[in-house]
């Protein structure tokens, strides 16, 4: 088997973005001004207390910041899980939250307890199972832990999320599976799993002795009904929280990406053994960004705001897009997911929509890689990120349409 860390040292899985920037680079845009709608960055109103409390806390940057987060901000995380999910959803906030610097750095550490402990349960080759398309700290994960990477295709057909009668048939591959990762609402097609779908895979994830991490960072960007929670699912079952660890934070919730502000909440033992991991070797959250964290967490106005404003440009896609190229109103999440097929696929679209429109869109296919059989399932679609404002929206969406015709 490949090493894992040789191919991340080769750059043979090269950033999206970076990609999509060399991809269009030998070309010209076809009307100024561009419009760019390609990285998931929020760029709605961040709530105005957050630098005051940043401030009033500045004297905690003189001090080293416990890696397990202050009590203010853990209170604070499983207060809000309490509310969004319900009583049900009890969490001890000294034993299973774990503060980390944004919901990537945990979705990164975490697999190295999930990997170790797998080796030590005597697998010479673990794997990783992720959902294709893909977050790409999922593939990093999986690489530098020199695990297996394993694609399972979230297509249309499947719901948009990895196919669990097919998984649940391989039985080999299970049982060497250190870690399964998706996520919901799903990025980037949008679409929210169900209760049912959540607790088959955490199921599964008992019987084989591995563990689901379950990605929330899209959980307060929804269009109708709130998504399920992971642990609002687990917490209904005998063995509560064991195997699943969910993933949060503040990021597109409070339009804070760089606060770098995030949990793992779920497993206790796994918590603490990974705890012990990010000792060694991970960063602390500074503390005055844990104490403006909990004041965020604590707050609910900002993010019922930040709904109505995507709800808002989702309204201009359905005016300008119609039926057009596959769309329809995603469950959650601030991405189109465009099927361009019939106009050459994702690549030969961005490049242009670029060249014709002054838009710039990403390929679906830099999102994912060929599974088994040799399928990219992003390989005939776009992602386009609703993060501008509703006017930049339509005027870019009516110039695709223009050229997409």
């Amino acid at each position: 088997m490949t090493n894992g860390l040789s191919k991340l040292a080769a750059g043979d899985i090269p950033y999206p973005f970076q990609r999509a920037r060399e991809l269009l680079a030998p070309h010209t845009p076809g009307i100024e001004p561009v419009i760019d709608l390609t990285l998931g960055e929020p760029r709605e109103t961040m709530p105005s207390f957050v630098a005051d409390a940043i401030a009033e806390a500045e004297t905690l940057f003189a001090k080293y910041p416990p890696i397990i987060g202050y009590p203010e901000l853990r209170g604070a995380i499983a207060d809000w899980m309490k509310r969004r999910y319900g009583a049900g959803v009890d969490v001890d906030p000294m034993s299973e939250i774990l503060p980390c610097n944004g919901s990537r750095e945990g979705l990164f550490f975490a697999a190295l307890q999930a990997v170790g402990a797998k080796h030590l349960a005597g697998c010479e080759r673990p794997a990783i199972l992720m959902c294709n398309p893909y977050y790409a700290a999922y593939i990093g994960a999986a690489l530098a832990t020199n695990a297996e990477p394993v694609y399972l295709n979230a297509t249309e057909a499947t719901g948009h999320l990895p196919d669990l009668d097919a998984l649940e048939a391989d039985e080999e591959l299970l049982a060497r599976t250190a870690a399964f990762y998706f996520g919901s609402p799903t990025n980037p097609q949008g679409a929210t799993a169900s209760a049912d779908y959540i607790l088959r895979a955490l199921e599964l994830a008992r019987r084989y002795g591995f563990f689901v991490f379950f990605d929330e960072c899209y959980s307060e960007i929804y269009s109708g009904e709130p998504p399920v929670g992971g642990l609002q699912v687990a917490a209904g079952t005998e063995r509560r929280f064991e195997n699943i660890v969910v993933f949060n934070s503040l990021s597109k919730r409070s339009n804070v990406p760089g606060l770098r502000s995030g949990f793992m909440a779920g497993d206790a033992r796994f918590l603490k053994k990974l705890t012990g991991i990010r000792n060694l070797i991970g960063p602390q959250m500074p503390g005055p960004t844990q104490i403006a964290s909990a004041a965020i967490w604590a707050q609910e106005e900002h993010v019922t705001s930040n709904r109505l404003a995507y709800r808002e440009k989702f309204d201009v896609c359905d005016a300008v897009l119609g039926s057009r190229y596959g769309y329809r109103r995603p469950d959650g999440g601030f991405f189109l997911w465009l099927d361009v097929a019939h106009f050459g696929g994702g690549v030969d679209t961005t490049v242009t929509l670029w060249k014709g429109a002054g838009v710039k869109v990403l390929p679906g296919a830099f999102l994912a890689q060929e599974d088994a059989g040799g399928v990219n399932p992003g390989e005939n679609f776009i992602r386009v990120a609703l993060v501008a404002d509703p006017a930049t929206i339509r005027t870019a969406l009516e110039r695709i349409v223009s050229v997409l015709v």
